[in-house]
């Protein structure tokens, strides 16, 4: 197990497209994937049949939750009574909630995790979700009509950074930060409290020094997100486990269950807010004019208007010199409301931190005259189609510098 990298959690994975007789219960009534060899490697061979723990994840893009249930893989050799054949095993599947919603095409993992533990993992065929998962375990740009393996999960393409965690976590497996070096920092700065976003941002970006963001716009911002998290997760497991040392009451259930989705609660907001603290800290540095949540038709609030509010709501300012950009740390469906937020620009620009969007959704942006924009390493994660599309953090810049320049060159 390396440290840091998909081994700390995961012995192996194996992924395949469920073909209709697996997908569908009124084409077979056997509820089984075949296993091949390889899988066998990390999954062992049982003598007997062995029923193994299993969490069931079903994944699609119009529902922001997975589907969840927790029941068992049977694992088996269908030949154990013919000893003259070679050993074939199969898994055996009950009938679940994540089962039911399964389709032919979608895509199926089966992981062992490091408690022995399986975790099935059913994505709709064509979803983003989908394509992040298939990138996660290193499977991007495969058909799959019969079960692929890796085993060995210590890659480069393994380590857990930015994308990779946010895609665990989409998955219910929860990274723990690697060291805990910043903690008595923390502590002694903000005490025992979580700090105001922007304060906690401010210090992120202070623990990297060595980052320019007017060299390396793209570097910094996942960098800087990057580490933020880290001093976030560092920080909240030592307060929740000072909160937890404190107890509960045995019969004060609404105290921890308030305390359980407060946890939850600031995990989602922080991340937003997070990501619009370093990407204003960026135009700053650049000498951007901007405007942030200005108001345009209809109460809209778009994130980053440029240059400006006042020059947004004259009628004799060009709107081929105005730039709108929708900041979003997930888009999932989300996407299309940056549509409707300033109706004088045909072109909307969307920053976003997440990984290997479909195909069919970013054929739908373009479409919707929507450009996706992403720090320059998270390209990686998308298709050589969608990569000659997408802007990176730098182009953008490019662009609305340019039109900053031709309108104050207009006034002189």
């Amino acid at each position: 197990m390396k440290r840091g990298y998909l081994s700390e959690y995961f012995d192996g994975v194996a992924i395949k497209r469920l073909s209709a007789v697996e997908a569908n219960d009124t084409r077979s009534n056997q509820h089984e994937y075949n296993a091949i060899r390889a899988m066998l490697d990390f999954m062992g061979k049982p003598p007997e049949r062995t029923r193994l723990d299993t969490r069931f994840i079903y994944l699609c893009d119009d529902d922001p939750e997975p589907v969840l249930e927790d029941a068992f893989l049977t694992l088996y050799n269908a030949r154990a009574n013919q000893t003259h054949r070679t050993a074939e095993y199969r898994f055996y599947f009950p009938t679940t909630a994540v089962s039911q919603l399964a389709s032919e095409g979608d895509l199926l993992v089966i992981a062992r995790q490091r408690n022995g533990s399986l975790l099935v993992i059913i994505a709709e065929n064509g979803s983003s979700a989908a394509s992040q998962v298939e990138w996660l375990f290193g499977f991007s740009g495969e058909d799959h009509p019969r079960f692929s393996v890796r085993a060995e999960l210590e890659n480069e393409q393994d380590r857990i950074g930015f994308a990779a965690t946010y895609i665990l976590e989409s998955i219910g497996i929860e990274v723990a930060p690697p060291s805990d070096s910043f903690l008595d920092m923390m502590i002694g700065r903000f005490g025992r409290v979580f700090p105001k976003t922007a304060e906690f941002s401010a210090f992120a970006r202070g623990t990297l020094d060595d980052i320019d963001c007017r060299e390396a716009p793209d570097v910094a911002l996942l960098a800087w997100m990057e580490r933020e998290e880290i001093l976030f997760r560092t920080l909240e497991r030592h307060l929740i486990g000072d909160r937890l040392a404190e107890g509960f009451e045995r019969d004060d259930i609404d105290s921890f269950i308030q305390f359980s989705l407060s946890v939850q609660n600031r995990r989602k907001s922080r991340v937003g807010q997070a990501f619009e603290h370093h990407v204003q800290e960026i135009f700053v540095a650049h000498e951007i004019r901007f405007a942030r949540a200005a108001i345009t038709e209809n109460r809209a609030k778009p994130d980053f208007l440029f240059p400006g509010e006042g020059e947004y709501h004259n009628p004799a300012f060009s709107p081929l010199d105005l730039t709108m950009l929708g900041v979003k740390s997930t888009c999932k469906d989300r996407w299309r409301q940056v549509l409707s937020e300033a109706d004088r620009i045909e072109e909307k620009h969307l920053l976003t931190l997440e990984t290997a969007i479909s195909p069919n959704q970013t054929r739908e942006m373009q479409q919707k005259r929507l450009q996706l924009v992403l720090p320059r390493g998270l390209h990686e994660t998308y298709s050589a189609d969608q990569k000659s599309w997408l802007m990176d953090v730098s182009g953008f810049l490019g662009l609305v510098k340019r039109r900053q320049k031709r309108v104050v060159s207009s006034l002189f």
